[in-house]
């Protein structure tokens, strides 16, 4: 299967999903500015998880860029890739109807965070077994690529933290993105230099 299936299929996914996730924010009771501020706490967990599935989207895309080839193997990762995050509409609903007195939601939500770092990592461990004749894939992405286990470990951390203050699982987890934010700028470089040749 062409690398561009699984590009198509995925950027689909990824879209329905925060197409679902939206259809979750309700309009408030009533007309006023006052009932509108009584869904801040949903608007923002919605905005955090949008942003956090932007960045995500990003990634695996930038991701991709470098890959020549994939496997059977690399195709079920980005399943898990897309199961993971097909959760977060659930959970960004549940952590805005209940933020307030239970650390269940946060802590749900951070799960989901560090299921779906996971499995990024995953995907890109698959990749490079696929795609281990690609030097640049190995070099670009290689044993040294630090951000996917500092994901991993910061997010389950950040569960934990739920039984200090449910709010700073998210805060954590959203920390966590400025690593992923800006795109690995070497994969950036390489495909610039590629294109000018």
């Amino acid at each position: 299967m062409p690398k561009s299936r699984l590009e198509a299929f995925t950027d689909g996914v990824i879209a329905i999903i925060i197409t679902i996730m939206v259809l979750e924010l309700r309009p408030p009771v009533g007309g006023t500015f006052a009932a509108l501020w009584g869904l801040r706490y949903a608007i923002l967990i919605y905005l955090v998880s949008f942003f956090t599935l932007a960045v995500y989207w990003n990634n695996h895309h930038h991701l991709f860029l470098i890959v020549r080839r994939i496997s059977g193997r690399v195709l079920w990762a980005n399943v898990l890739f897309l199961f993971t995050i097909s959760l977060f509409p659930f959970v960004t609903a549940w952590v805005g109807e209940h933020h307030v007195g239970a650390a269940a939601p946060e802590m749900t939500y951070g799960i989901v965070v560090a299921a779906t770092n996971f499995a990024f990592y995953l995907l890109i461990r698959c990749l490079s077994a696929a795609d281990q004749h690609n030097a640049a894939f190995a070099q670009l992405v290689g044993a040294g690529y630090y951000k996917p286990l500092v994901s991993v470990v910061g997010a389950v951390v950040a569960i934990g933290l739920a039984l200090v203050w449910p709010p700073l699982t998210i805060l954590v987890d959203t920390a966590l993105l400025l690593l992923w934010v800006r795109p690995e700028r070497r994969i950036e470089a390489h495909v610039a230099q590629k294109e000018s040749r």
